[in-house]
This record gives structure tokens, sequence and C-alpha cells, in this order.
């Protein structure tokens, strides 16, 4: 299966519409591979962050921090951090250095390594709640706050493209889940999901607010 995708380069990563980069992570796969064990999954869900502009940003207003400084590196960094003590959170850095984008992976539909990532969980057998959510793929996916500032471009772990596309009425869009504390930000439709997975986490509708919010803020 690995051998059969693309590893997305630096041109991927490495552009200023850290939105369209969301959308376009829809349906890519997310590999790791720790001490030969390999696991993966297709990117159902993820959510954009759109740097210092953005109040739902760990970078907003230029905040920089021990934690934070990773999305101000390179495109194609992997930044991972920790939520309430126990969930790893897996995202994507973006656009050029010193310009904090990101994007969460927030949902997968597990691939391969399916054993593995239920030994990693804990789960006897699979159901959907194995890779939905971002701190349940990490968890099975093996990624923990170890890896933040981890290179993309390597071989533990990367983002491939085996061609498929989903179609643009596949494609769900909404504001994000859990940003209640950015203020109007908050209802900017920066989430995409693959409509109809089961995978996906939380709401599934776009709302007239967040049609409303993006036409206003393009």
């Amino acid at each position: 299966m690995v051998e059969e995708i693309k590893k997305l380069d630096n041109s991927f990563y490495d552009r200023s519409d850290v939105v369209r980069i969301a959308r376009e992570l829809l349906g890519k796969i997310l590999v790791t591979e720790f001490e030969g064990q390999l696991s993966s999954g297709r990117i159902v869900e993820t959510e954009a962050y759109n740097g210092v502009v953005d109040r739902a940003s760990h970078a907003w207003s230029g905040r920089r921090t021990n934690r934070t400084e990773i999305i101000y590196r390179e495109a194609g960094t992997a930044y991972v951090y920790l939520v309430y003590g126990i969930h790893h959170l897996f995202n994507v850095v973006t656009n050029k250095k010193d310009i904090p984008h990101a994007v969460l992976i927030r949902a997968l539909e597990p691939l391969e390594g399916i054993p593995l990532m239920l030994r990693r969980t804990g789960k006897e057998k699979p159901d959907f709640t194995l890779t939905r959510g971002p701190g349940n793929l990490s968890r099975a996916l093996g990624l923990l706050t170890l890896h933040t500032g981890a290179s993309l471009h390597g071989e533990e772990i990367f983002i491939g493209d085996d061609g498929y596309r989903p179609r643009k009425t596949e494609i769900g869009i909404s504001p994000r889940i859990g940003v209640d504390y950015a203020g109007p930000d908050a209802e900017l439709p920066y989430r995409f999901f693959i409509k109809g997975n089961k995978y996906v986490s939380g709401r599934t509708e776009r709302s007239e607010v967040a049609k409303q919010a993006g036409a206003k803020r393009r």
C-alpha cells in the first residue's frame, strides 16, 4: 500500500492559502512507521488555522511560546501538542517560515496496521471511534508530543497521495469545533470533512452563519 502512494513534497505545504491546503488534504493518506511498525489512514476531516490574524490559532496576534514556536518553522513540519493532559493533536505546518499557518488533522479512515492501532488504543475490535477525532487518531497512529518538529518529508511520518480525490459534492464545510473562545473567528468556515464518512467527528452541517462568515472574510 505505502509503495503505491506518492509522498507530498514541499510544494504542497509551502503555499499561502492554508484554507485551501486544509481542503486539499482530504483524501490524502497519513502514514507513520515507528520501529518497523506501519500504520496509515485516509484523512477525512481537517481544520485550518490562519496564523496571527486568526483568534483560534495558537499564534494569534503573533504569540510565541516554547510550545508554539514549532508553527513558525518551515512548511511540512509536524506540530503535535497535548490538550487536557491526555490527547495529542497532530497538525501540519504550512506556508513560509515565520508565517504560522497550520492544519489540524481531525479524523482518519484506517487503512493499514489496524491490529497495531487496536493495541495502541486498548480496543479489542475496531469501531468508528478508533480514529474519529484528533486525539483518537493520534493515539492509533502512535503520534506523541515527542514527534513535534518532525519533518513530514522523512520516513517515520508523512502524508501521501494515492490519486483519490473526493468530489466537490462530497466535501462538507462548517465552522471549527471547540473554538468558541475565538469570538467571530469561531464561525469561520475552516473545517472540511467527507460527507457521510462514519469516522468524521462532531457536526456535519454547513451552517448559514458559516456561509456568511466566509463571504465576508474572503
